[in-house]
């Protein structure tokens, strides 16, 4: 039988450098080596060295590497991926936030291929205020230049947002 470990406490000083808003809720915590990570309702946010505060729907997608407790972060815009070194013992319920919270984020997703091989994808997202936003993610190789990509991107956001009922 597996023993229930309490999360960490968060110290006072930490909880009050978050800024939370009202109705922003503490889900997760795990201490870093240089701060904390904390995932709350609304957003992921870094305490100590390399302070963030970022909307669930910024964030692309997440990976705990399990043998250095490392959450590698990644973003929709681009910017460099942040690196969390978290407490072991604790990155896995953090992990497990951090993955719930950008899921419940994500309201309506596509992929399409465009012109010339690429991969597209499109997601209508809800960001931190409630309101929705579309976001679409290439691989690198998207060249919107080309009117037939350009076309064909613009379609699929189209379908995305008529499929929630935006369009």
């Amino acid at each position: 039988m597996a023993l229930l470990r309490r999360a960490p406490r968060l110290p006072d000083d930490v909880r009050g450098s978050l800024e939370l808003r009202r109705g922003e809720k503490v889900l997760a915590t795990a201490p870093l080596t240089d701060g904390w990570a904390v995932a709350t309702t609304l957003h992921l946010h870094v305490a100590g060295a390399g302070a963030l505060r970022r909307a669930w729907s910024d964030v692309d997608g997440a990976r705990l590497d399990p043998e250095t407790a490392e959450l590698t972060v990644t973003w929709v815009d681009g910017s460099p991926a942040s690196v969390l070194h978290l407490d072991a013992e604790h990155a896995r319920v953090l992990a497990r936030a951090v993955h719930e919270r950008v899921q419940s984020s994500v309201v309506h997703t596509a992929r399409v291929t465009v012109p010339g091989g690429a991969v597209v994808r499109v997601a209508l997202r809800r960001d931190a205020d409630g309101g929705l936003l579309t976001q679409v993610l290439g691989d690198g190789r998207v060249d919107l230049s080309d009117p037939r990509t350009a076309a064909a991107v613009d379609e699929a956001e189209a379908k995305v947002r008529e499929a929630a009922g935006l369009a």
